[in-house]
């Protein structure tokens, strides 16, 4: 991924319509150079391309740039599977691989596709057994025996590869301190910047719980999603009443993204549209080869 440890990327459609110019939208940044793509995981939605068989085909048409699923519904994905998903990605695209963990959020969809439901108490809990599954299930090593209160496994050999990066969309307390126990990153909720409260009350909880079981909390990357305007002329005013981010000129971005780097710990960004679907391709042009190429260049002096 990109130097620095700071990674760039965007939000994709991930419609079945949408193919051709999701493949074109990625290729295009895959040569700009941008470091990651991301699409949606909604498999009970019938128009959506399911996120996995997605990525396996854009990865397999791209050379640098990597994908995820932000954030697997993990409710209709089993983690041991989920892991031989991932570890036989990661084999076939050399690395380019994220994975995106999510506790489950639209329950009475996913209870419509015949899942159980749960408590959002055993939602969280299963998340945790998951993440600790699938990463016991890569890397190689002996046969794994896993008794969890949500899964089991029985002597299942893990594959002979890395698991990839987790990277979390926790929301709640007990989530967010699941993130800082057993994950490599997390990706703030409600599209929450830097500056907002609700990164401000929610990092500590990361940082505390990392901490208590031994793990450098600033190992644990923080990745923002959020949308924005890019202007031809500065904005007076970038941010709205609630302290949101709303866009700007191009210096004005880079201004912004410098110091979330550097004064607030960011560790990657991903650009949404307005409406949070798909950035069109005027946008991601300006982004990919405006926006990105001087906040590294910023970071790096």
């Amino acid at each position: 991924m990109s130097a620095h440890n700071v990674v760039f990327g965007f939000g994709a459609h991930s419609s079945i319509d949408d193919m051709p110019e999701l493949l074109r939208m990625v290729q295009q940044a895959d040569q700009d150079g941008l470091d990651i793509f991301t699409l949606s995981d909604h498999p009970y939605i019938g128009e959506r391309l399911d996120a996995y068989a997605a990525l396996g085909f854009i990865l397999g048409r791209t050379r640098h740039i990597a994908g995820f699923a932000n954030v697997t519904n993990l409710p209709t994905r089993p983690p041991a599977m989920l892991a031989r998903t991932v570890t036989s990605l990661s084999a076939l695209s050399d690395g380019r691989v994220v994975l995106g963990m999510g506790a489950g959020g639209l329950w009475d969809r996913i209870a419509d596709m015949g899942v159980p439901r749960l408590t959002p108490g055993a939602a969280v809990d299963a998340f945790e057994e998951a993440i600790v599954l699938v990463k016991l299930l890569s890397g190689g090593g002996p046969p794994v025996t896993y008794e969890g209160k949500h899964y089991q496994v029985h002597q299942i050999e893990p594959a002979p590869v890395a698991a990839p990066p987790v990277w979390t969309g926790s929301v709640g307390a007990k989530s967010l301190a699941a993130t800082g126990r057993v994950a490599d990153g997390w990706i703030p909720g409600h599209a929450a910047d830097w500056l907002s409260e609700r990164y401000r009350t929610s990092r500590p909880i990361i940082d505390e719980a990392a901490a208590s079981v031994g793990r450098d909390p600033s190992e644990i990357r923080t990745v923002f999603n959020f949308p924005g305007r890019i202007t031809d002329q500065p904005l007076p005013n970038t941010r709205d009443r609630d302290g949101r981010w709303l866009g700007g000129s191009v210096d004005q971005w880079v201004e912004e993204l410098t110091g979330a780097v550097l004064e607030h710990g960011a560790s990657g960004f991903t650009l949404f549209s307005h409406g949070h679907g798909a950035v069109d391709l005027t946008v991601l042009a300006r982004w990919t080869q405006e926006i990105v190429p001087s906040v590294r260049e910023a970071i790096a002096k």
